[in-house]
């Protein structure tokens, strides 16, 4: 079941996460966040002008409204639909990039870098407050980017 959530020029100008909150809130309060697990795919309607070659993720008020959303959900990248290119979409958004004709884009790899092992520890603690156990979804979504994160990395952070 995918969840598309709409977001238009309006919210993104009024920097409006309802759109967002509505689903949230409702899955939590009927104790059902994790039924999120890579469900969400947005879609944006956000006009351009004809000749704009920009991507969505090079508009500065895209990006400053899916800022303020990481902020106020960061263990979001857990609901998004991977497999549709969500993950590698919400990504752009927030880490600094370019975009390559062949190679479709690039990441600027130390901005990856910290964005990948952020989301890592965030979603390490959230996976674990929702009681769910091991690691394969953490070391499924850091090998989109090319990451191989080994188990010890893992007894590292459940030294806490």
């Amino acid at each position: 079941m995918t969840i598309d959530i709409k977001i238009n020029a309006n919210h993104i100008n009024q920097l409006d996460l309802s759109p967002v909150e509505i689903v949230i809130k409702d899955l939590e309060k009927r104790q059902e966040i994790l039924t999120l697990e890579q469900q969400i795919v947005f879609n944006i309607d956000y006009p351009q002008e004809e000749n704009d070659p920009r991507e969505l993720s090079e508009i500065p008020e895209i990006r400053l409204w899916f800022i303020a959303l990481d902020s106020r959900y960061p263990w979001l990248p857990f609901c998004l639909n991977w497999r549709d290119g969500e993950l590698a979409r919400y990504t752009a958004m927030l880490v600094p990039h370019s975009f390559n004709r062949t190679e479709g884009i690039q990441y600027n790899s130390e901005a990856l870098d910290i964005f990948i092992m952020g989301k890592t520890f965030i979603l390490y603690t959230w996976l674990k407050q929702q009681n769910l156990k091991g690691n394969s979804r953490l070391k499924a979504m850091t090998q989109i980017f090319g990451y191989d994160l080994e188990d010890s990395f893992f007894e590292l952070l459940s030294n806490d």
